[in-house]
């Protein structure tokens, strides 16, 4: 007779306790397996995560657990409502206070705790991207502050996006201003790559910041920043109302704020949905608005598109994990929009600017373009100059 593992019940009780209570739904169909964009480029099955969490992690080996992008496709389509993603943080959590989690991981972890952002930046500098602009601080009569994702403000490549939001802002007189460098990282990557005390220190530390300053509303250029703010603060008592710079620049278009009417002269563009614009937050129309604005720019579609699309592999803390070029889902998605005959590939998420433009250099793409959305509209607007 086989002998099967006893559930360790104390462990799958703290999964559940972290935020994992759906646990128990599981009936293990196997439906979230099929759905996960993984199993695209290897083997990869989500339901051996969800029956190791529901027997107390007994057998645990590590690797699979640190895949999950946190795209939330299997989320979608999961006939009994289990919230896997939210499972896999609990699991992670778990693992992370342990001490067992990947080193890469925990260097991003470190970094965020000392210098409150993943990219070892200086947090004296955290402004120093937008210095040349020249925009005002924020005060008592601004109607939004810019919140700078973490990525917008260090990366070199995301500097120049969150450049061109700046640029688009003022162009279109919205009446914002900046926060005093005093914001730290808003906790996304941190929660879903298992750190959950750290997340409650930056948001306890954001929003003691936000309040006192009388921040209402928000302007973001991250949909992980979107997301973050709009579903996860308010359980810590954080409550703003919070627009994507997408979402924000197609009202700007339609009031006439802004006109695009430069020609574009960059060939044929293909959007991609970011995850968590498009699938967790439904923001589907406003980038595809923006781009169809713009005099003489054909828009193409992936085959996959909107609720369907494949994940760019970068949520989750995977944007700082080293992946296989052949196991690269961005590096899949580049591949089929060449094949489409775009020349360059649009987005509205800093994640997958970076994954794409690794993917591009991995291809020997050179003259294959990855922008932002933001930056394809600031190209398009007579009064922006171009960074």
């Amino acid at each position: 007779m086989r002998d099967f593992p006893s559930p360790l019940i104390e462990v799958s009780e703290m999964i559940a306790d972290s935020g994992g209570s759906s646990l128990d739904l599981c009936y293990q169909c196997g439906t979230c397996s099929g759905t996960c964009p993984w199993n695209l480029v290897r083997d990869f099955r989500v339901r051996n995560i969800i029956s190791l969490a529901q027997l107390g992690l007994e057998g645990y080996e590590g690797e699979d657990l640190w895949l999950c992008a946190t795209c939330n496709a299997c989320v979608d389509r999961c006939p009994r409502g289990v919230e896997i993603v939210d499972v896999i943080r609990s699991v992670r959590t778990i693992i992370t206070q342990a001490g067992t989690s990947p080193k890469t991981l925990g260097a991003v972890l470190g970094s965020v705790k000392a210098n409150g952002n993943p990219w070892s930046g200086d947090s004296n500098a955290r402004l120093a991207w937008a210095e040349a602009l020249q925009a005002r601080p924020f005060t008592e009569r601004s109607e939004y502050a810019f919140f700078a994702c973490c990525t917008q403000a260090y990366d070199a490549r995301n500097v120049k996006v969150g450049r061109a939001a700046l640029k688009l802002l003022k162009a279109a007189g919205v009446n914002f201003g900046m926060l005093d460098g005093a914001e730290k990282c808003c906790g996304d990557a941190v929660r879903k790559a298992g750190g959950q005390e750290l997340f409650d220190e930056l948001s306890d530390s954001n929003i003691e910041m936000l309040d006192a300053k009388g921040v209402k509303k928000m302007i973001v250029g991250s949909p992980h920043c979107l997301n973050t703010f709009a579903k996860e603060y308010p359980d810590k008592g954080g409550r703003y109302e919070v627009v994507h710079m997408a979402s924000l620049l197609a009202e700007l278009i339609k009031s006439r704020k802004l006109r695009p009417t430069r020609t574009f002269d960059g060939g044929k563009v293909v959007y991609h949905d970011p995850c968590y614009l498009g699938r967790q937050n439904q923001v589907y129309d406003a980038p595809r608005e923006l781009l169809k604005a713009v005099p003489g720019l054909e828009l193409l579609e992936f085959a996959r598109n909107r609720q369907d699309s494949v994940c760019c592999g970068g949520g989750g803390g995977r944007l700082w994990m080293e992946t296989p070029i052949e196991e690269r889902l961005a590096v899949l998605k580049l591949k089929e929009a060449v094949k489409m005959g775009a020349t360059t590939l649009a987005t509205a998420c800093p994640y997958c600017v970076s994954m794409f433009e690794d993917a591009k250099t991995a291809l020997d793409l050179d003259s294959f373009r990855v922008a932002d959305v933001t930056e394809i509209i600031a190209d398009a607007v007579e009064e922006v100059r171009p960074s």
